[in-house]
């Protein structure tokens, strides 16, 4: 009764529709968002396919089979097969600790997941040109073991790996914090033990929230430049990414063949659009389902 009264008296019986915005602000900023896209997104891409494809099929398909090309193809499915991996389990475990539990050091833990988003990517390129470089702090020893990361694959593995670890964390954090504990400790009054509890409980809650994070860290070091080009010495047929090797065929005014290449990427870019639009709807699904039962 206090609530109608309440209600009544700042206006009425009936709650008020939330104000529209009158057509012609609204159609303004469709146009101006549509214009940005058109010009950032959608002209850039028919531009990367359009050039990869003006010399015929034949002359795109030869570009991407060339010795070159596949192991630049390789060694980013590599990298990224590695990396990705890795980031998967330091971000599941680094979220479950970070969400479910309270301990000393856990907001020193959270800055350090958000560094890679704070440094460039070519200062941490440097940093491990500087750990393990021929010159650097480990340098002597590893040459006297015969050991080799910089300018070799370990050396792209690292830097892709750090570049892209937030990526799995941080998008498991809001969503385990927003959870909250109770199933888990459901679980284990139950009986179940922690792995039964990780497995059956968590990881279904959290499905989707990872499978996002593990294709924005996958599309991140399959597309990772910075870093990769200051540790990996640019060797052709054998420390070269793909992006690396794009940059090569550029400047040699290769450019049909660096801007077929590209089209993996931009293929890639898409197939990434369309997953984080897939998952976001089944997120939102989730979220609608949860709240009718």
């Amino acid at each position: 009764m206090e609530g109608s009264s309440l209600v009544a008296r700042l206006g009425g019986g009936k709650p008020k529709a939330a104000p529209s915005e009158p057509a012609l602000v609204r159609w303004t900023l469709i146009t101006v968002a549509l214009l940005f896209l058109s010009l950032f997104l959608f002209v850039p891409l028919a531009a990367v396919f359009s050039l990869a494809l003006e010399k015929g099929l034949g002359v795109y398909f030869a570009a991407l089979v060339e010795p070159d090309a596949l192991s630049a193809i390789k060694l980013t499915l590599l990298t990224a097969g590695i990396a990705v991996p890795l980031n998967l389990v330091f971000g599941l475990a680094a979220a479950w600790a970070i969400a479910k539990f309270q301990f000393t050091g856990r907001s020193l833990l959270i800055t350090l997941i958000d560094l890679p988003f704070a440094v460039s990517p070519v200062i941490s390129g440097l940093i491990y040109v500087l750990l393990f470089g021929a010159q650097g702090v480990l340098g002597p020893w590893l040459s006297s073991h015969d050991i080799k990361i910089i300018f070799a694959v370990p050396g792209i593995v690292l830097a892709t790996t750090f570049v892209t670890f937030p990526f799995v964390a941080r998008e498991l954090i809001p969503l385990m914090e927003d959870q909250g504990p109770e199933e888990e400790e459901t679980a284990i009054s139950l009986g179940a033990n922690g792995w039964q509890t990780f497995w059956r409980v968590t990881i279904p809650n959290v499905k989707w929230g990872l499978l996002y994070g593990v294709i924005l860290c996958n599309a991140r070091a399959m597309g990772e430049f910075g870093a990769v080009s200051v540790v990996s010495g640019h060797v052709r047929g054998l420390t070269n990414t793909i992006p690396l090797h794009i940059e090569i065929l550029y400047n040699e005014y290769n450019y049909t063949a660096a801007f077929a290449v590209a089209s993996l990427l931009a293929l890639l870019a898409l197939v990434t659009l369309a997953a984080k639009s897939f998952i976001e709807w089944k997120t939102s699904q989730q979220i609608e389902d949860a709240k009718d039962g």
